[in-house]
């Protein structure tokens, strides 16, 4: 048996997608360059890979030449796959923010939060990164800064709070 859409005669019709305004795009084109520094921050490590081994060193005599290397290797994969995570996460954010997910803004606020801790953080203890690195991680917080501020401004907001959820 056929049943009329409750409400009216005709289904509704689908909706259209809604146009990003000026603020979320700036922001999507932030996060892009998030990711591009992101990219770079790789090269950075590699390219601070001596000052690795002088902190592992430093921080215990004990090691034996085996294990400072072993140590050494061990850092330089772990910094490449976290800078490579950060890459897809600030791609990630940028398309579903694009989208107008607003679980993405959020998101992306709890990142830089995160950011913002362990710029804090790792500015505090001694050794915590210096050259390349400190003013790598300065650069990656200020772009995400400019996502963040672009993400909350009014119109961001409209546009979140009309483009349909999934």
């Amino acid at each position: 048996m056929y049943q009329p859409y409750p409400g009216g005669s005709q289904a509704p019709e689908p909706s259209r997608p809604v146009a990003a305004p000026t603020s979320v795009a700036r922001a999507v084109q932030a996060m892009y360059v998030g990711a591009a520094a992101s990219l770079i921050g790789v090269v950075i490590v590699f390219l601070d890979r001596h000052a690795i081994r002088t902190a592992i060193m430093n921080h215990n005599h004990k090691l034996t030449a085996s294990q400072v290397n072993s140590s050494y290797h061990v850092a330089l994969g772990i910094a490449a796959v976290f800078s490579l995570i950060g890459v897809g996460l600030w791609i990630w954010m940028a398309v579903m923010c694009k989208a107008g997910q607003s679980w993405a803004r959020i998101v992306s606020t709890v990142f830089f939060g995160i950011e913002t801790i362990d710029l804090a953080v790792g500015s505090a203890v001694p050794g915590g990164g210096g050259g390349a690195s400190r003013f790598y991680g300065i650069l990656v917080w200020l772009i995400g800064l400019v996502a963040i501020i672009f993400l909350w401004q009014r119109s961001s907001t409209e546009f979140f709070k009309s483009a349909p959820q999934s």
